[in-house]
């Protein structure tokens, strides 16, 4: 009698469960699957660079929608503060890599764990979509390592957190127009900043009468007027032995700590190497900040070397498409035990204020996943980010030389400002230009300027 009167109290208790269980279920879909649309800004992708993963992502969540808006550079980041200020900024938005600690504030580091909901078809006859809460491990710093070139690792990685991924990395390389070198005889691009650099450079630049440069050598030792005038002076100061930063301090002016040869300062000698080319006494004189952009006198064809990334691919390509020109690794110090590169990247970051974080997150993760990114690095012409496809990537004939150079690739400015320190920079090669007795303080003024940009 006993265990009858238990299976009727069990039958009747599983009756209402299921009951009560069809009304949690239809409530649950209904919020679990509430529509969600993530915004986000960036400046040089288009929409349809990024419409094949927003299509493939809405395929796993058909209840979340991506809208993605690009500015113009110049006006970027006053609409990202401003957007900010009034909470309407994005969810998502990109920053270059030198910005994150400028960023850091606004930004929200990846969850070590993201619950996301996923529809599920249930049923043979009669079919319901049921949600299903899967819970995705996020990416951990050693994943990041394993994953991503090490440049990336010590750029995104703030105190064992998460803060952003990047679709592509970029490197500086050197252009050279194919014409002036033939008709000056040169048959070898140089691959070292040595003595057969400094004669070719001789040899492809001409003065008029006046001794007006009408012909450029290569676009070195000037400031505002050559393309990323910063980066290149710094990957030289890197490349020959300079610590641009020591204990979260600048210190390219300073003779490297443990140095065999204490009278030998790396940042200064780069600078004074780079200075050389503007001067009108050296031999390699080939520039001055008279003369127009780099990226100017090389489309028009008066420049034979000239330091860029891939981005400027198209812009030549556009601007000068019959210009007879080709791609080389940047050169390095000859005999240097490795070869040092310079890295310029954009990375995906999460704002803090978004209402969608772990969706935004994950959109995040799966935009930088090789099967993503790799469709979109052939679009888009950029090197990649990911050791997975650097190969793969060496064998394309205008991404190779870049995917070359990404694993020795660094950067070195990590504070709240880097546009400051790239003015400060400027005035250092133009006072040291002005006057070279003047270096030593020029050099140490710049280091002192940049380092109140280390903190907020």
């Amino acid at each position: 009698m006993n265990k009858k009167i238990i299976t009727l109290f069990l039958l009747f208790a599983f009756i209402l469960s299921s009951g009560f269980g069809c009304k949690q279920s239809a409530q649950q879909v209904q919020n679990a699957m509430k529509p969600v649309a993530l915004t986000i800004w960036g400046v040089w992708d288009n929409t349809e660079d990024l419409a094949p993963m927003i299509t493939a992502y809405k395929a796993l969540h058909p209840f979340i929608t991506v809208n993605y808006r690009k500015f113009r550079y110049s006006e970027y980041e006053a609409e990202l503060l401003n957007a900010f200020a009034e909470d309407r900024g994005p969810d998502i938005f990109s920053i270059n890599n030198t910005w994150v600690r400028k960023y850091q504030s606004k930004l929200i580091p990846a969850p070590a764990q993201i619950p996301m909901v996923y529809p599920v078809t249930q049923g043979t006859i009669q079919k319901q979509i049921v949600p299903e809460t899967r819970i995705t491990q996020s990416l951990t710093p050693k994943n990041v390592k394993d994953i991503f070139v090490d440049t990336v690792y010590d750029d995104v990685i703030i105190d064992g957190k998460l803060y952003g991924l990047p679709l592509s990395l970029d490197t500086l390389v050197m252009y050279y127009n194919r014409d002036l070198l033939n008709n000056a005889g040169v048959t070898d691009i140089p691959a070292y900043w040595n003595r057969e650099f400094q004669q070719t450079v001789k040899r492809l630049t001409k003065q008029d009468l006046k001794g007006n440069i009408i012909q450029s050598g290569v676009a070195l030792g000037g400031s505002r007027n050559i393309e990323r005038y910063s980066d290149i002076l710094s990957v030289l100061m890197m490349q020959n032995g300079a610590q641009m930063m020591t204990n979260g301090n600048v210190s390219f002016q300073l003779i490297p700590p443990g140095s065999t040869d204490t009278s030998y300062n790396p940042g200064y000698s780069a600078l004074r190497f780079y200075m050389d080319f503007s001067n009108p006494v050296k031999e390699v004189y080939s520039w001055n900040n008279d003369l127009d952009s780099s990226i100017n006198s090389f489309v028009s064809g008066n420049l034979a070397f000239m330091f860029g990334y891939a981005y400027h691919l198209s812009t030549i390509k556009t601007r000068a498409p019959k210009l007879n020109f080709g791609i080389a690794k940047l050169p390095q110090i000859e005999g240097a035990p490795a070869d040092t590169n310079f890295a310029n990247y954009w990375l995906n970051v999460v704002s803090k204020k978004s209402q969608y974080t772990n969706e935004a997150w994950d959109f995040v993760q799966f935009m930088a996943k090789s099967e993503q990114v790799k469709p979109y690095l052939a679009a888009v012409k950029k090197p990649t980010a990911l050791r997975s496809l650097i190969k793969e990537q060496r064998d394309d004939p205008e991404m190779g030389v870049f995917a070359d150079q990404v694993l020795t690739a660094k950067s070195w400015y990590r504070g709240y400002n880097a546009i400051a320190a790239e003015e400060a920079l400027a005035d250092m090669i133009d006072s040291s230009i002005e006057d070279e007795t003047k270096i030593p303080d020029a050099i140490g003024l710049a280091a002192s300027r940049i380092q109140q940009t280390l903190s907020q």
